[in-house]
């Protein structure tokens, strides 16, 4: 590897919207340096399946579920 060319890759910790912390290597920062995390796997509703609402705004939903209504059965 050419050498002052890629960024330095340290040691620093994350902690989780639960409190809950885990050590890892990263870019991010310096050494030791750490990172808190506003959505995790804990709370995001992709990971945990949550209970957002498909919103009908100005129709479109409508119009979509009428033009596939027969389509899957």
């Amino acid at each position: 590897m050419k050498k002052d060319i890629h960024p330095d890759y340290h040691t620093i910790k994350v902690v989780m919207t639960d409190g809950t912390e885990y050590e890892t290597r990263s870019t991010y920062g310096s050494e030791g340096d750490e990172l808190r995390l506003d959505i995790d796997p804990t709370t995001h509703p992709a990971w945990t399946g949550g209970g957002q609402q498909l919103l009908d705004r100005g129709g479109r939903l409508s119009r979509f579920k009428n033009k596939y209504k027969g389509f899957l059965g």
